[in-house]
């Protein structure tokens, strides 16, 4: 593995930022995560070290999006192209972040990041060099919809990096899609900050081709009277993992998540979740659904922190699962760690299979087994789908995915 060669020898690039240096030092002594550790002990190793075994591409090609056009009321940015953005319209503006202001957010949340814990987080930033970070700062009202791209080329391992400020009383329309080329691997990571009275609606859309991995990691940040609410789908990867990290910084915030991961093959899709509460009057809605079919391993582990100080949270955590082949695995672990006394949680999961009794009643209707099947997945995606900020008429996801399945 050449890259984690590199790491140990602290020569991953030529000429390293502050950021790289940092992260390059708390990655040497331990260049990989800790198998026995509960966040990576389900990891596949030998697909782990598949994602690993590729060059990094410190130059990217130009991208050529073979996917839905831009609609004209839509900003689409593409993370690894060295252009200035700038949107500065009446009522909103949309500016890169400074290389201060970046570098200084970034600094900030690396200086307690954990070797293990944050390793996907370090190794990406240890990789991403400046052209392929992103730093936005979004102000005003009436923004129109935006959608990001981050994309790993053929035979090659992209990092790819994207930092967010809202600032305050703003209202953001965010799809992110991350792609994988063939025999690829793709890093990503994110940082929100959401600041007082802001709301953002969030999807992220992962989807690859043969033999392409992800590892894509989510680290949000809510002040006072924010709302965030994410909409997730992960699929078509031999490898892929979803680490999504969510501080309500001071209380008195809302959460919503409603994610999904699909796995067919010998695939591995993993999802970790980890919210905590820093003050009183918390909410959090969570719901994520794992789909494994023929030989492949679907991971959910979630946990949910609530400290004395976070008293009157109000959290939901529910893990639904459905396994469609018997060679397959769904692995679930919803998870409360609670110190306050006056709050009202709950998680739980559940593994089903299709429903035999609604599949006979449809085929008695003159319904092949098939369609019965797709109908029945309809309604098991279209909870997830439609919490996703997409357009139907540019991204139809429910009639992509009835395809495939």
């Amino acid at each position: 593995m050449e890259i984690i060669e590199k790491i140990k020898t602290f020569k991953s690039i030529d000429v390293q930022t502050e950021i790289q240096k940092i992260c390059l030092h708390k990655l040497k002594l331990g260049p990989l995560p800790n198998p026995k550790s509960e966040l990576w002990r389900l990891s596949n190793k030998s697909k782990f070290l598949n994602f690993l075994d590729y060059s990094v591409n410190k130059k990217d090609s130009k991208f050529d999006i073979q996917y839905p056009k831009k609609s004209q009321s839509t900003i689409r940015l593409i993370i690894g192209e060295n252009c200035q953005i700038k949107f500065i319209e009446k009522n909103y503006s949309i500016q890169q972040l400074s290389e201060d202001e970046l570098h200084k957010y970034l600094k900030e949340q690396i200086s307690s990041f954990n070797q293990n814990e944050n390793w996907s987080d370090l190794f990406n930033l240890s990789l991403s060099c400046k052209n392929n970070i992103l730093g936005l700062k979004i102000n005003g009202s009436k923004i129109p919809p935006i959608e990001i791209f981050s994309h790993a080329l053929s035979n090659s391992l992209n990092a790819k990096t994207l930092v967010i400020f809202l600032e305050k009383n703003c209202d953001v329309e965010l799809l992110q899609i991350n792609l994988g080329k063939e025999n690829s691997s793709l890093s990503q990571s994110t940082f929100f900050c959401l600041k007082e009275n802001s709301s953002l609606n969030h999807g992220v859309v992962s989807f690859g081709e043969n033999k392409s991995n992800l590892l894509n990691s989510l680290n949000v940040i809510q002040q006072k009277n924010s709302e965030y609410n994410l909409g997730s789908l992960h699929f078509k990867f031999n490898y892929a993992r979803f680490e999504i990290s969510i501080k309500q910084s001071a209380g008195n915030a809302k959460t919503n998540i409603k994610g999904m991961q699909i796995t067919k093959k010998d695939q591995q899709i993993s999802t970790y979740t980890k919210i905590d509460f820093n003050g009183p009057n918390g909410f959090l809605d969570q719901i994520n659904k794992s789909l494994a079919d023929d030989k492949s391993h679907a991971i959910f582990e979630g946990s949910i922190i609530v400290p004395k100080i976070a008293q009157r949270t109000d959290a939901s955590q529910l893990s639904r699962n459905l396994l469609l082949s018997n060679l397959a695995k769904i692995d679930t672990k919803p998870q409360l760690e609670i110190i306050a006394d006056d709050v009202k949680c709950k998680h739980g999961a559940t593994i089903s299979q299709l429903n035999e009794e609604e599949l006979f009643y449809m085929r008695t209707r003159g319904i092949t087994l098939t369609e019965a099947s797709k109908l029945q997945l309809s309604s098991y995606f279209q909870e997830i789908i439609s919490f996703i900020p997409v357009s139907k008429d540019r991204w139809d996801l429910l009639d992509k995915l009835l395809n495939e399945n």
